[in-house]
């Protein structure tokens, strides 16, 4: 049983990780399976959260440092390489405790879902039909072979419609075949962090202050090329977008003051949590805890016992979670 925690960022998921896997060493010692996209790049450790090698407590983790900062970050990729992490784990007869708060990356690693690969010349074919005939025609097309898809997508996003015929064409099956579903590749268990707004929004800005502290802006620096205003190999697409890294680039530009930044990462990290809840919020097999509770190790060591022994209640049944409004 692959024992996941999930849930928002600031709420302590790092640390309820390490309790779990030296708690459920067993026959065999546990291993951590990272799944946020930023922590795979090395050196964005101040900005990441990324917990120091000296204090990992002596748990394997997997997943982390295995990307250049200028390499693209690719979920399909991550979803083979952490597979076969989980796949390794297993014939050690350990168990695999994942931890991350990147929605869609915890998804390909525990879930049924399908990335259909691309074709340069239907999607250049279909692009340039949506120019001549119109999306709404190709809108329409859609429409007949895969009436859910055309429902979702809606006539008015281009981008999307001509993914979902490209991806049609290249499979031969509906585009919705190919969507995640809500079923677990091998036995897993979600245990998720909830936290109230005004005490997360509190954590957030205590968390901004100490990565500011540990040097986060010498991070940025060391890494970022001098373009982007640093002396390093430089920032590529993906990891220039990560929060925290993203609007001090924008200072270094001249496009935000130095406190300016300072507001913006705490402003887009609260932006960040909310999403994220968001995401793991539609899932019904989350089990939801209490980020703050003194007994949080206790309690989600009671989830995975259930559902080690097959007693876990169903989602219905199951605790309901608080608003991150509230």
């Amino acid at each position: 049983m692959i024992v996941a925690v999930v849930g928002p960022t600031a709420t302590g998921k790092s640390d309820l990780a390490l309790d779990l896997a030296q708690a459920l060493s067993d026959g065999a010692p546990a291993e951590v399976v990272n799944a946020d996209a930023f922590q795979l790049y090395r050196g964005m450790d101040v900005g990441t959260a990324k917990v120091p090698p000296a204090e990992r407590r002596g748990v394997v983790h997997h997943q982390l440092d295995v990307l250049d900062p200028d390499q693209d970050a690719s979920v399909a990729r991550y979803q083979e390489a952490a597979r076969a992490d989980l796949d390794a784990i297993a014939a050690r007869g350990a168990r695999a405790v994942v931890v991350g708060g990147s929605g869609l990356y915890v998804r390909a690693l525990l879930d049924h879902l399908d990335f259909p690969g691309t074709d340069p010349d239907v999607r250049a074919r279909l692009e340039q039909r949506a120019q001549d005939e119109g999306r709404r025609a190709l809108h329409a097309e859609l429409a007949e072979l895969d009436p859910a898809a055309a429902a979702s997508i809606g006539p008015l996003n281009t981008r999307r419609i001509v993914r979902a015929l490209e991806v049609i064409e290249i499979t031969g099956a509906p585009y919705t075949a190919n969507l995640p579903r809500q079923e677990y590749v091998r036995p897993a268990v979600q245990i998720g962090l909830d936290c109230d707004r005004a005490t997360l929004d509190a954590r957030v800005a205590g968390r901004v202050d100490r990565m500011w502290d540990a040097g986060l802006v010498d991070e940025v620096r060391r890494l970022a090329s001098p373009a982007q205003g640093g002396t390093g190999p430089g920032l590529g697409v993906t990891a220039a977008r990560a929060v925290g890294y993203a609007e001090v680039l924008r200072w270094f530009a001249g496009e935000l003051t130095e406190t300016e930044a300072r507001d913006a990462v705490v402003a887009n990290t609260r932006r960040l949590a909310r999403k994220q809840m968001g995401w793991f919020g539609r899932d019904p097999r989350v089990r939801w805890l209490d980020a703050g509770s003194a007994t949080l190790r206790e309690d989600a060591l009671a989830v995975v016992r259930a559902a080690d022994a097959g007693d876990l209640a169903a989602p219905d049944d199951a605790p309901v979670r608080r608003s991150l409004g509230s």
